[in-house]
């Protein structure tokens, strides 16, 4: 069971890392978790991302990070308008910082990084505004089967 994978202070650990991300930017993150995956982990986590509705934010900024344990696959996706303004190569960094860590057995701290190199991005394109943000997605730790 993909809940099991990460201890109550793991899921902890990353929730407080999506909340610190999100208390500078209009941007949403999700994390998604899942045993495995099967086929092409770009589909899967694009059905995630419907699943979840993160298109639905008003700036179309919403990042999820997508993590199939058991197979070793991840993704991680911007929508719309957060891939129109983060450099080229940004999604392929991201993803290289997390493997090394991955790779290393760092699962939680993978998915930080993840999420701190995202929010940093989000920060500089869509900053926090106290008069009209609100959380629009839940910053929960999601699991799949």
């Amino acid at each position: 069971m993909a809940s099991n994978l990460f201890s109550p202070e793991q899921k902890a650990q990353i929730v407080a890392a999506i909340k610190e991300a999100e208390t500078q930017t209009s941007g949403e993150i999700q994390v998604h978790i899942e045993s495995r995956c099967k086929g092409s982990v770009l589909d899967r986590a694009a059905q995630v991302f419907e699943v979840l509705k993160m298109y639905q934010t008003k700036d179309r900024n919403g990042v999820l990070v997508y993590l199939a344990a058991e197979d070793h696959k991840f993704a991680i996706l911007g929508d719309a308008g957060i891939n129109a303004v983060v450099p080229a190569n940004f999604w392929e960094s991201t993803k290289d910082l997390m493997a090394n860590l991955f790779r290393q057995g760092k699962f939680t701290e993978g998915l930080i990084e993840g999420i701190h190199h995202a929010g940093d991005q989000l920060k500089t394109h869509f900053p926090y505004d106290h008069r009209a943000d609100q959380n629009e997605l839940s910053d929960e730790v999601s699991f799949g089967s």
